[in-house]
């Protein structure tokens, strides 16, 4: 008898009593640019060597009477517009499902490819289009990762459990705004900071935490997603492609966890860094790497398994049209600078960049925002350069609750602050954004109508 009551605990997670399981399976393909491609969206040396290879890599959650979800981290710096669609495409017809339960967000690896096949259109026109992004190759990219996706059908595997758990990491992510008495941006601090005076200066606003969440079948786990805030940069821009502090930390906790796939997403990180604790010295490559696995490994102790349920899972879109930010209504100011080449590479790319999104927030094409609930657990999915700010509020919205957050989904509006800090100045809502203040209005509501 005892010997039957010691049997059935090790079988029953894998009894469904007739219902069909959850199932998951996962994915993984090289997203490593060859030699001579544009990176960093051509604002940096071209690849000139592979210090460490990149990589596109998720997962597929089959939930009974539900289209499948997807969710896909790549190792570039951003993938907008067209691109991100054709990402979201070619995965969903993989899974089976529709481009809506799809989320692709990037990690902001700055020694990395940017992708957003609208601009590469605008600028080919001019010849540019291989200074900005190897189109060819993103289309490769797609392909394969879409071919592994379908691959990984094959071996689903039972859900029975999802994990969560946070911890904080030290010493990594500080913000980048430093306001001065007025109010307004006083001290920039960005990935890199080789003022010491600067460095000493608090971390400013942050969200300390890396959450994990697991799924597993029984006492297995089958894959391991990371969440965390941060631009990911050490050192970079010296043509040596590689995926970083945050690429490091994944593959160092992947092995691990053997036989469970580790992916690894950046949160609403738009305005921090690591310039606190990085003066720009290669070795903090390692240093704050480590730090983040550290985090990563005390999260994973930290975690609490549930057991899960179909029903405990929902996928939740909100569609939003962002505003555009006043200096962008004129879009025949941009198409001078694009055509002129005496504005230079940079700025014609750049233009190429604005008037895609321009012409996208006037044609009122919406960006989707997407929200996975794990019962009362949630992961969002916003777009861009997202301000610390928004997931903090997240937080606070569901303050018993675990809330994680991946932005760098669809990269096209660049940094979107809140409203405040359009008026602070300094590089990020003072010159690059393209939405304007008001976006706040429009993604609070949002997070509030996803997480309610």
């Amino acid at each position: 008898m005892k010997r039957i009551s010691c049997l059935l605990s090790l079988l029953l997670p894998f009894i469904t009593f007739g219902a069909d399981p959850i199932r998951l399976a996962t994915f993984r393909a090289d997203a490593t640019p060859p030699l001579g491609s544009a990176l960093c969206n051509g604002g940096v040396k071209p690849a000139s060597e592979i210090v460490q290879p990149l990589h596109a890599i998720g997962l597929v959650l089959v939930v009974p009477d539900q289209k499948p979800i997807v969710l896909c981290a790549v190792d570039w710096t951003g993938i907008g517009n067209d691109s991100n669609k054709q990402w979201r495409t070619a995965l969903a017809k993989a899974a089976d499902t529709t481009p809506d339960r799809v989320a692709v967000h990037t990690l902001h690896q700055h020694d990395a490819p940017g992708c957003d096949f609208t601009a590469v259109r605008l600028l080919a026109d001019y010849g540019l289009d291989e200074l900005f992004s190897n189109s060819k190759h993103c289309r490769k990219v797609i392909a394969d990762t879409a071919k592994a996706l379908t691959k990984s059908m094959r071996n689903l595997q039972p859900v029975t459990h999802a994990g969560f758990g946070r911890a904080k990491v030290e010493k990594f992510a500080s913000n980048r705004r430093l306001l001065g008495p007025d109010g307004k941006v006083q001290h920039v601090r960005f990935s890199k900071c080789g003022n010491p005076e600067v460095r000493a200066l608090a971390e400013g606003v942050i969200d300390p935490y890396v959450r994990l969440v697991s799924f597993w079948n029984g006492d297995k786990p089958l894959a391991v997603l990371s969440y965390y805030a941060t631009h990911p940069q050490s050192y970079y821009g010296r043509g040596g492609v590689n995926p970083d502090t945050v690429g490091i930390a994944r593959e160092t906790r992947a092995k691990a966890i053997p036989g469970a796939m580790h992916i690894h997403f950046n949160g609403a990180g738009g305005n921090v860094a690591a310039g606190k604790y990085n003066d720009g010295s290669p070795k903090n490559r390692a240093i704050l790497a480590n730090r983040l696995a550290v985090g990563m490994e005390a999260a994973w102790k930290a975690t609490r398994k549930t057991a899960l349920k179909a029903r405990d899972i929902k996928w939740r879109v909100k569609p939003v049209i962002l505003p555009l930010r006043d200096m962008y209504q004129d879009i025949s100011k941009m198409e001078a600078i694009l055509k002129d080449p005496r504005a230079g590479t940079s700025n014609r790319i750049r233009a190429a960049r604005d008037i895609a999104w321009t012409r996208r927030v006037k044609a009122k094409d919406p960006i989707e925002l997407t929200c996975l609930r794990l019962g009362k657990e949630s992961i969002l999915h916003f777009p861009g350069e997202l301000f610390v700010e928004y997931q903090l509020a997240a937080q606070k919205i569901r303050p018993k609750d675990f809330v994680a957050m991946a932005a760098y989904g669809d990269y096209a509006p660049g940094y979107i602050g809140d409203a405040i800090s359009y008026t602070q100045g300094g590089y990020e809502t003072g010159r690059v954004s393209r939405v304007a203040p008001e976006v706040e209005g429009v993604l609070m509501p949002a997070l509030r109508e996803l997480l309610k």
